[in-house]
């Protein structure tokens, strides 16, 4: 297995993958899935914290699979191909991870579109899910041309909901692409998301944690528990709304439940994943860097 030692993500380490027990599968990685929390992981801590096991969601093929065990969709044997999350140390060759997070891979799905459904597919899910969409609503989208606010567009879509998305005007053809209705960031926002939706917006969904989201939010819907973010927690502690975020254990729980009809979904060509680039393993630093500084217009990879 090869994994990243230090917050910079300069170096790569080598180390045997430990065999699988009973209840584990080992994976060959194919495609590792690129998210946020990955460089927020690594953000965290002191030198004496690390190496660290980078990485949340893979596609890939069994090696390996423990005694008397099937991965979460039944059966599993070596040569399958699967994808995993939520799992720990994604960015590698190789690794053992517990079975029930392993899922066979539609054959809809190349690799690389499967290391990406599950983080954001199962974010935005829980997101529509605590605000309780609904079935000819409009509702508002911060960040909507994002890994998660393209998945929350679909996902809106198929409950019978309209979305205004704010996004880049440069971003705008993806927001449409999926049934949103783009509206640009900046100056006027608040005003701009009512002359789209003059009936009113039913919740807010945060992608992005900019203050200036926050407060049209806030200024667009009354009703507190209708508002969520997965990146402004100070400010939704501090004027009381919801934040939700992977390391919640109410979160997890719910993510946890919702991984198998996301992978339905995709394999019914109902939820797309579109990727933006893909980056070899011993790039990952640049990926990251990418992915923290830019909008890379879709998920980034990497291929092991």
């Amino acid at each position: 297995m090869k994994t990243f030692k230090d917050e910079t993500l300069r170096f790569l380490v080598d180390f045997d993958v430990p065999p699988p027990a009973q209840g584990q599968v080992t994976v060959r990685v194919v495609a590792a899935g690129m998210n946020p929390a990955d460089y927020k992981h690594t953000a965290t801590g002191g030198p004496g914290d690390f190496p660290k096991q980078v990485g949340y969601e893979v596609a890939g093929v069994i090696t390996a699979i423990g005694p008397d065990t099937e991965i979460a969709s039944g059966g599993g044997a070596v040569g399958d191909e699967v994808l995993a999350f939520r799992v720990s140390g994604g960015w590698a060759t190789e690794l053992t991870v517990p079975a029930p997070d392993v899922f066979a891979k539609p054959v809809s799905l190349d690799f690389d579109q499967a290391a990406g459904l599950l983080l954001a597919g199962a974010t935005a899910s829980e997101m529509l899910h605590c605000t309780g969409v609904a079935q000819g609503e409009t509702i508002v989208v911060h960040g909507a041309s994002g890994a998660v606010g393209v998945s929350v567009l679909q996902q809106a879509a198929l409950l019978g909901a309209h979305v205004i998305g704010t996004a880049s005007e440069s971003r705008f053809e993806e927001v449409a692409r999926f049934g949103g209705t783009p509206v640009a960031y900046g100056d006027g926002l608040e005003q701009r998301i009512r002359d789209a939706a003059p009936d009113g917006v039913a919740a807010a969904l945060d992608c992005v944690g900019v203050d200036e989201a926050v407060d049209a939010s806030l200024a667009l819907v009354t009703e507190r528990d209708r508002i969520v973010t997965i990146a402004a927690k100070s400010r939704a502690a501090a004027e009381g709304f919801r934040a939700i975020g992977g390391a919640m254990p109410e979160s997890k729980a719910y993510r946890d439940t919702i991984r198998a009809d996301l992978i339905r979904l995709a394999a019914e060509g109902r939820l797309h994943v579109p990727v933006a680039d893909t980056y070899p393993l011993e790039q990952a630093r640049e990926a990251a860097e990418r992915l923290r500084t830019g909008h890379p217009g879709g998920k980034l990879v990497l291929r092991s």
